[in-house]
């Protein structure tokens, strides 16, 4: 049986999710600035809830963005310090990404493409096609992950349903498809969930990292990430 921990703090939603073996639990809150207060006690209340203790776990996943500044290295904080602590190895998973699978299980289209709103008129953009087979998640990047000005982007080829925050510019990016999106949820926020889940094909890939290397994704240059020694001991 494999054990995943998964934390989100990547936008104003903040949530934690245990994969157990693919059987999900999740405690998402819309929680904007309550980040560092809450996802310590998130932790522990959902290992709590499965009877668990951090030392059952096998790896420990996190949206690694893009997202929030604030928000991501409050996320890679905690997980240095939980993983270093634990001796566990650390999956980091894309933001949009998660968002992807996010419309893929809502809906069951295949075709996203997924924005977060990076202000300064900007957005955060990755497109996706995401499968289920033999029960398996399949999710295969189509758009490489960027930060853009929606009206900076180039038409795509490929019809795509919309995701995330960034859809607050749909006009501009519906106009740049193929044909109008059938699906634009523009309410979907990533969750650690779908973070989980996607960790699972990671895991069974050997696709880890170490705690040291468990490092935001911001894609803009002018931010940079400090590795620094974790400061959480153990549980």
């Amino acid at each position: 049986m494999a054990v995943i921990l998964a934390l989100d703090t990547s936008t104003p939603a903040c949530s934690v999710a245990l994969n157990i073996d693919g059987v999900v639990l999740e405690d998402f809150r819309m929680a904007p600035r309550l980040h560092n207060d809450l996802i310590l006690p998130m932790v522990d209340q959902i290992l709590a809830q499965a009877g668990l203790t951090l030392s059952d776990v096998d790896a420990i996943a996190f949206g690694r963005g893009p997202g929030s500044f604030t928000g991501l290295r409050i996320s890679a904080g905690v997980v240095q310090g939980l993983a270093f602590g634990a001796d566990l190895p650390v999956i980091p998973v894309s933001t949009l990404e998660a968002l992807a699978l996010e419309g893929f299980q809502k809906t069951g289209q295949a075709h996203w493409l997924a924005a977060l709103d990076a202000r300064m008129g900007e957005i955060y953009l990755g497109g996706y096609h995401v499968d289920k087979g033999n029960g398996r998640y399949e999710i295969t990047s189509v758009v490489d992950e960027c930060v853009v000005k929606p009206g900076a982007l180039s038409a795509f080829t490929t019809p795509f349903n919309g995701v995330g925050s960034g859809w607050c510019y749909e006009e501009v990016l519906s106009a740049l498809l193929p044909e109008p999106p059938q699906q634009v949820l523009t309410e979907l926020a990533p969750r650690a969930a779908c973070v989980a889940e996607i960790a699972a094909i990671a895991l069974e890939k050997g696709q880890t990292v170490s705690s040291y290397e468990a490092i935001p994704t911001y894609l803009r240059d002018e931010i940079s990430w400090e590795k620094q020694a974790p400061r959480i001991g153990k549980r």
